[in-house]
């Protein structure tokens, strides 16, 4: 449910109108927007270093119109890029990657931790 809110954010809806898409209070869904907003510089560095680690190939991501569609855009990119380095394994939605990646902090007030490579 938050990813779909996080989607339409990104692709230009307002939080009102995702509320009544999702049928969510306006509150709950400006509350997600928000939080994840403070964390979405975050959220895109260290996606976009997943995705470097999963597809070292890849080509720079397109900009979007604000950090927080990066990170959403990212999250995107590097779901696609987990299913077709690990295949079956790596076949999750992104959103549930972004929570395993995030340890479930995607829009706690604190920026999700980065990843360590060990």
């Amino acid at each position: 449910m938050i990813g779909r809110a996080l989607r339409a954010k990104a692709a230009g809806a307002g939080h009102r109108p995702i509320a009544v898409r999702l049928q969510r209070p306006a509150s709950t869904v400006r509350g997600w927007l928000r939080a994840f907003a403070r964390n979405a510089e975050a959220v895109r560095a260290v996606f976009t270093a997943l995705l470097v680690e999963l597809d070292p190939l890849t080509a720079a991501l397109a900009a979007r119109p604000s950090v927080s569609a990066d990170a959403v855009e990212a999250i995107g990119v590097c779901a696609a890029a987990a299913r077709r380095r690990l295949g079956v394994v790596g076949a999750v939605p992104p959103w549930q990657l972004a929570a395993a990646v995030t340890n479930g902090r995607l829009l706690l007030h604190a920026s999700p931790p980065s990843r360590s490579t060990s």
